[in-house]
């Protein structure tokens, strides 16, 4: 099956009970006033860009790839962002996949907090951030490699996947540098099953930079300061028993983010297993909105004038 066949089967499972939250975030995503932001088009990586307060960010995550022995599948990871204060933002994820000749669910969800303690820029801006995870097996948006994550983690049907239940705590250094246009961010991942296992580690890094910094004359949809290009790598550095690089798997990555108009960011990111224990391709495509100042949209649409 390809991937625009999986994609068409839907990611999320749109039953009855969803549907009333899923059309209020469409009417969201179409009528609330969006915010002027070119976030950088990061997939694994985490640089100190919080989101501003009383911003809201919606965004889809999307993972296509097939694993060695396995079946080819569509997993989306669907992204609620929020400024809570200016050094603390809270974000929900909502995942699901479809893998090809086999069946679509929902796999779980993600609370995420991430923290800045010093607000003015420095050479190197540290963001601590505290994840918790209530997910099951057949997850496979691959947000993160820690530990011995390996491709045959993905290969097995469904049905056996699901009845993995994983309830985890992740927790990240993220260390981030603006030199001139380029974003320079380092992460070191450890994650840990609530219930049993040691702690798994593992890594981010990335850079980035515009196409062009200077600001364009007139409005523009394709002139190259609407571009974001970049690299991000990623693998996983053993456990508690031993920090290695053996039976681990890593990626590199090439990045390219596209500000479209009306608010909307596109970003897609071609990933290349480097070990046996990688996927040979992660194909990864982004789609988000940023809106600006939605509590006091809320407010003002549900009395705040009387």
């Amino acid at each position: 099956m390809s991937p625009l066949h999986l994609l068409k089967r839907g990611i999320l499972l749109c039953t009855p009970r969803a549907l009333p939250s899923l059309s209020c975030l469409v009417l969201l995503w179409c009528l609330l006033p969006p915010a002027l932001a070119q976030d950088k088009p990061y997939f694994v990586t985490y640089s100190h860009d919080l989101e501003e307060p009383g911003n809201l960010e919606i965004e889809t995550k999307t993972a296509l790839a097939t694993p060695k022995d396995g079946r080819g599948y569509g997993a989306t990871a669907l992204e609620l962002e929020y400024g809570l204060r200016a050094w603390w933002t809270t974000e929900l994820y909502l995942d699901g996949q479809a893998t090809a000749q086999d069946s679509t669910l929902f796999t779980g969800f993600r609370l995420e907090n991430r923290l800045r303690p010093l607000m003015r820029d420095h050479a190197v801006n540290p963001v601590f951030y505290v994840e918790y995870e209530n997910i099951s097996g057949a997850d496979k948006t691959i947000l993160e490699v820690v530990g011995h994550d390996s491709q045959t983690d993905l290969a097995a049907p469904n049905a056996q996947l699901r009845r993995d239940h994983q309830h985890e705590a992740e927790l990240k250094l993220i260390l981030s540098s603006n030199l001139k246009d380029w974003n320079v961010s380092e992460n070191f991942i450890a994650e840990k099953n609530l219930g049993h296992d040691p702690w798994e580690f593992g890594y981010a890094l990335g850079a980035t930079r515009p196409l062009r910094g200077a600001a364009a004359s007139r409005p523009c949809t394709l002139c190259a300061q609407k571009f974001i290009a970049g690299a991000e790598a990623y693998g996983g550095l053993g456990d508690t028993s031993a920090l290695t690089l053996r039976s681990t798997s890593h990626y590199l990555a090439p990045l390219i983010g596209w500000q479209l108009p009306k608010g909307f960011r596109l970003s897609f990111s071609p990933g290349f297993g480097l070990t046996g224990s990688s996927l040979t391709r992660v194909y990864r495509i982004g789609l988000g909105r940023e809106f600006d100042q939605v509590g006091n949209w809320f407010h003002a649409s549900t009395g705040g004038a009387q």
